[in-house]
């Protein structure tokens, strides 16, 4: 099983990268986990207008859909979606491991997702009800990963 992080954003914070790196290090090597970068819609404007948002996140959507395999599962990361335990996330990733399915975890940009990104999507998964920082996101869903791991692997590392 291949995972990968599909996210919206090329210049984080070093702090997010060692975040990053950390936990897919410790993923073993039949589900490790690489982050693919989307290159974000360069705005002109600190906050655009409606249209012109539609219009960025439509161009990202592209992106994301190429850097995407066809046949990969895509879990979208966002606040309207589904909470999930992270019991939940490890049912679902050994369920996903036997059916041989690669699975893409889909992170926006400053204005999020084009609607079409979540139309595509095959779960939608919300963190919080809270709106986080998206390098942040990267961080918590890499160690969510690995703990979810953990426990199919029945390492100690989580703990109920």
């Amino acid at each position: 099983m291949k995972l990968m992080l599909v996210a919206v954003g090329t210049r984080m914070p070093a702090w997010v990268e060692a975040g990053f790196d950390e936990y897919a290090r410790r993923m073993p090597s039949d589900a490790q986990l690489k982050l693919v970068q989307v290159k974000p819609e360069p705005r002109g404007e600190s906050t655009p207008a409606a249209g012109t948002v539609a219009r960025l996140t439509e161009a990202e959507a592209r992106r994301i859909s190429l850097a995407i395999p066809q046949k990969c599962l895509r879990v979208v990361l966002d606040e309207r979606g589904k909470e999930w335990k992270t019991r939940e996330l490890s049912a679902r990733l050994a369920s996903w491991q036997m059916e041989g399915r690669d699975v893409a975890f889909i992170i926006g940009g400053a204005d999020g997702l084009h609607e079409s990104v979540r139309r595509g999507a095959d779960f939608l998964w919300a963190l919080s009800a809270l709106t986080l920082p998206h390098g942040l996101v990267r961080v918590i869903v890499a160690e969510q990963i690995y703990r979810a791991h953990s426990i199919l692997k029945k390492h100690p590392y989580h703990r109920d």
